[in-house]
């Protein structure tokens, strides 16, 4: 396999029209229209660059004889389901997720809508470096863009589609982030019959991510005012909630509120559900309760999903606001909303007493500047020094060492039954990690 350079563990991703460019969105989407004839749909997020680069993917497509549909501001979920519905050979969501509106990213989507799997995107990204020359029909065979114009409308009859009560009676407030989902979110819950305000739904190509969303929901907190309040990023495949107290409900509780919900209805398949090495030890203590067993696998949406087709799981996701239902598809923030809503709407508890099913273990996370990062596997000093956390911690708490997948850093986390005992262990450890990796 090559080393990938472009591709990361969520696309290609970095700094728009300097480390990603529209020389290399024309190049990729010119390899990967080589795999077949189409067509490919492509939706895009609130950046300023977006434009820019859907304009290079849909040329790249076109040139090697492959045709384009512009599905326009959209979350990824809905890219991921008009993939599968349109039978296309790919869909491209054009965002950086999370990150600063300076920044931009490509992700790819097989016809299952699914993000590609490693082997995939290492090919893909093989064929681009390997350059010219492509294939370069001409004439008839040139591809063509077009443009759905009722893209949001199919996505939003389609989420609706799949609700089982009506949320008449729920007032929620909406962060959209300034990103995709500042039109399909309010539709969707004004359709369900929910009370809805909407906050940071005013994209102006600059301002996604700023001091809002998934990442910041401190003005959502204060919005809220005994209401739910429900936080997307910037592509919508996040959701992180807030209750009617104002605290932050993670991606762990949302988890665990969702499993305990299916379980009791009969609906989780083999009491089971997959987590990634990032989740709470409270987390796993609830789903052990409630006789649920939790598979972990590790970090990134891309790996939950992998191991709930290999088991069959109906429920995965990630602490970070990453939950993966039912279609094993990918995140999608608004469609978890939905089903969140739903649980309020089916048992008639409010959203701070459904959270009380997990009480979070304090966590602490540093991340360690390092010289290199793959040194970290033989650091024989750090591992030992693991053990020994571990043995102290015994039953009340955890550690977890690991190397970034994108940058030269190795993250010490770790949980304990006290803040106190928990920033005594990661303290110890990140100074052994500086002085062998640093």
């Amino acid at each position: 396999m090559v080393d990938r350079t472009l591709f990361g563990t969520d696309g290609v991703r970095g700094r728009a029209n300097f480390d990603l460019t529209p020389e290399i969105a024309f190049g990729l989407a010119a390899a990967a229209g080589e795999e077949g004839d189409g067509p490919v749909v492509i939706g895009r997020d609130t950046r300023r660059s977006g434009p820019m680069l859907a304009a290079a993917l849909q040329s790249g497509f076109n040139s090697v004889g492959v045709d384009t549909v512009d599905l326009g501001i959209i979350p990824v979920g809905a890219v991921s389901r008009l993939t599968r519905d349109t039978g296309a050979m790919f869909g491209v969501m054009i965002s950086a997720s999370h990150n600063p509106a300076e920044d931009n990213g490509i992700k790819f989507f097989g016809r299952d809508g699914s993000k590609l799997s490693d082997e995939r995107e290492a090919a893909l990204e093989q064929r681009f470096h390997l350059g010219e020359p492509w294939e370069r029909p001409d004439g008839p065979l040139v591809g063509m863009h077009t443009t759905m114009t009722d893209s949001l409308d199919r996505y939003v009859d389609y989420l609706m589609g799949m609700r089982q009560y009506s949320l008449r009676g729920i007032d929620l407030v909406l962060d959209c982030a300034n990103g995709a989902a500042f039109r399909a979110a309010p539709r969707l819950f004004e359709a369900a019959g929910a009370g809805v305000d909407v906050i940071h739904a005013d994209p102006d190509g600059m301002n996604i991510n700023d001091a809002s969303g998934a990442t910041d929901v401190a003005s959502l907190a204060e919005a809220t005012k005994g209401r739910i309040g429900f936080a997307f990023d910037g592509d919508a495949d996040r959701l992180i909630a807030v209750d009617e107290d104002g605290r932050t409900v993670n991606g762990d509780a949302l988890l665990a509120i969702l499993a305990n919900h299916l379980k009791d209805q009969g609906r989780l398949k083999k009491d089971l559900v997959v987590a990634t090495v990032m989740s709470n030890l409270g987390f796993h203590k609830a789903m052990k309760e409630i006789g649920v067993t939790v598979v972990e696998t590790a970090v990134g949406d891309r790996y939950v999903l992998e191991q709930m087709r290999a088991s069959r799981a109906v429920l995965g996701g990630e602490q970070s606001g990453h939950i993966i239902l039912e279609d094993r598809a990918t995140g999608d923030g608004v469609r978890s909303a939905h089903r969140i809503a739903e649980v309020v709407a089916a048992t008639g508890r409010e959203l701070r007493d459904l959270r009380t099913i997990m009480n979070d273990y304090p966590q602490i996370l540093v991340n360690v500047p390092v010289r290199d990062r793959e040194q970290l596997p033989t650091a024989a000093v750090v591992w030992s020094a693991v053990k020994a956390a571990e043995k102290r911690l015994g039953d009340r708490g955890r550690v977890l060492v690991r190397a970034s997948g994108t940058e030269q850093l190795v993250r010490v986390m770790a949980e304990a039954e006290t803040q106190s005992m928990a920033e005594d262990v990661v303290a110890d450890l990140v100074r052994l990690v500086e002085a062998n990796l640093g």
